[in-house]
């Protein structure tokens, strides 16, 4: 399951965003960001609107939108965020510092989207065994509610979208543990109860 959710990565002390779904990257949270280094680093700031005008980088645009289509969605409206294709988005850090190119290259390698994604078709997986075996079926979505606030406790998580990969693999498992235990047991309280006393095990 695919359901679009802006996901925030650190770098260099600043939030930069990540739509879960299309994997772009926020160009405006990477501009200031990098900026912020440039200026600690007594560099002039970099300038977003002359590198998209640059020969190179329109080249590179076109290329890239031979192969993956529309590659960059522009800001709609004040406070809105550019969204770049990764291949894009390492474009301009390497524009911006070498130091940015490490670590977006450790962000395109990592697992944290694959991860959530995973982890909302465990969600589904789960909600749909917990609530053949519910016998007050009215009162479901609060009981789910409620089984969703143990397994963010028991992954130590304050808000999913800033989870670790660990984090979120600790929930897949967990989805996937409770729906696996209710369907045996038949009885969703100790399903849940078992499978959260495991991961802690």
């Amino acid at each position: 399951m695919k359901t679009a959710v802006v996901m925030e990565r650190e770098l260099f002390g600043m939030p930069v965003a990540q739509n879960s779904k299309t994997e772009y990257f926020s160009a405006t949270d990477l501009v200031k960001a990098g900026n912020k280094w440039r200026i600690i680093n007594g560099l002039s700031q970099f300038n977003e609107k002359a590198w998209f005008k640059n020969k190179g980088t329109e080249e590179f645009i076109a290329e890239l939108e031979l192969k993956y289509g529309k590659v960059k969605i522009p800001a709609r409206g004040r406070g809105n965020h550019t969204w770049l294709h990764p291949l894009l988005f390492i474009d301009m850090a390497l524009a911006i510092s070498p130091t940015l190119k490490i670590e977006v290259y450790e962000w395109m390698f990592d697992n944290l989207i694959k991860f959530r994604n995973e982890g909302g078709d465990s969600y589904k997986k789960m909600c749909g065994s917990l609530f053949v075996r519910t016998s007050r079926k009215t009162n479901f979505p609060m009981y789910i509610s409620d089984v969703a606030k143990k397994i963010k406790l028991a992954c130590h998580v304050e808000d999913w979208n800033q989870a670790t990969e660990q984090q979120l693999d600790m929930r897949k498992k967990l989805h996937n543990d409770i729906a696996l235990l209710s369907d045996v047991l038949n009885n969703n309280d100790q399903a849940v109860r078992l499978a959260i006393t495991k991961l802690k095990s």
